[in-house]
């Protein structure tokens, strides 16, 4: 049963990660990471007619891959819990149509993976399923379309804007079967928090706040340390969302500069590659997570860690409405 200390939940059965793959684009292979993805897709449209359905190969990619590493078909899982940025999360409901897994679509913006992690776990620990997969997935051209403008409009991109990440991930998790994979030990979900920014071109700005609000909460309930991580990891705030977040901390004494990670910076960090405040999207925590983390959780490099991917709740139509961004953080602690 789940142990829920101030709305922290310590998962008890310490559901596993029993096997997790990768899928990223072209220019995601050409960041420090690529020896960490499972696949490179070289092409925008992946073979398809649209970058949607490019999308859409993505995630199932992602699933096909991590089912056939761990040794499982699609009838083992029973329920698949996946989501992505674009309306109605069509790239993982059609991108999963052909697994006829029972599939539960969810939204969190950019943390849509950690969100995946935690109600995956909660069914898991709840004795409601002994399998569930998660999936998270986002593609530069499909989002830019969707958020800002056609590719074709050759719009500029201001200092502060980030770029979403070509990429899917998916996990395999069960019940606790074995001390040599990593599992979920507990998690926090964020509470929505606005600090009024209204700049969609500077998502970091407006996600900072509620990485510190997350992180704030966990250590306080769990009465844990910084030190007591071997690394945190936010999921996109980017070069000026990070320094933000450690500002911010810092008022509550917290340090975590030693030991923290962006995946929004960690993708892309090879040289000048036009990025950038860094990368974004729901694929962005969702690649590096189902490569270079669990990889390096799994040789041991890495034994408790915090994955904490962040998101935006704007869509097109409040940013004409000159509404402001609500964002969130949610935390998962993964241990081994």
């Amino acid at each position: 049963m789940v142990n829920n200390i101030s709305n922290t939940m310590i998962f008890t059965e310490k559901p596993n990660i029993l096997s997790y793959a990768s899928v990223v684009g072209k220019k995601e292979a050409q960041g420090p990471l690529k020896d960490d993805f499972d696949k490179i897709i070289y092409d925008a449209y992946g073979g398809k007619e649209t970058f949607e359905q490019a999308e859409s190969a993505l995630v199932s990619e992602a699933v096909t891959i991590a089912l056939q590493k761990g040794g499982f078909s699609a009838s083992d899982i029973e329920y698949a819990f996946c989501g992505d940025l674009l309306n109605q999360c069509i790239a993982s409901s059609f991108g999963m149509r052909n697994f006829q897994i029972p599939y539960i679509g969810v939204y969190g913006a950019c943390s849509t993976m950690a969100l995946g992690l935690i109600l995956s776990s909660i069914t898991i620990e709840s004795g409601a399923c002994q399998k569930a997969i998660c999936a998270a997935s986002s593609h530069f051209c499909s989002a830019e379309r969707q958020y800002r403008f056609p590719l074709e409009y050759g719009g500029q991109r201001p200092p502060t804007t980030q770029w979403t990440v070509t990429g899917a991930g998916c996990c395999v998790l069960s019940k606790h079967t074995s001390d040599n994979k990593p599992y979920i030990h507990s998690a926090q979900v964020g509470s929505i928090i606005d600090m009024g920014i209204t700049d969609q071109n500077n998502m970091g700005a407006a996600m900072a706040p509620a990485a510190a609000d997350t992180i704030c909460k966990f250590l306080n309930n769990t009465n844990t340390r910084v030190e007591d991580y071997d690394m945190i990891y936010t999921g996109d705030l980017g070069k000026i969302g990070s320094k933000l977040l450690y500002e911010l901390l810092e008022k509550k004494d917290i340090d975590i500069k030693s030991n923290h990670k962006d995946c929004g910076v960690m993708i892309f960090q090879n040289g000048d590659m036009d990025v950038h405040a860094g990368g974004s999207g729901c694929g962005c925590c969702a690649s590096v997570l189902c490569g270079h983390i669990l990889n390096s959780m799994c040789e041991k490099k890495q034994r408790n860690i915090l994955f904490i991917p962040t998101g935006a709740l704007l869509s097109p139509t409040t940013v004409l409405q000159k509404e402001s961004i609500p964002s969130i953080a949610h935390l998962v602690n993964i241990r081994i």
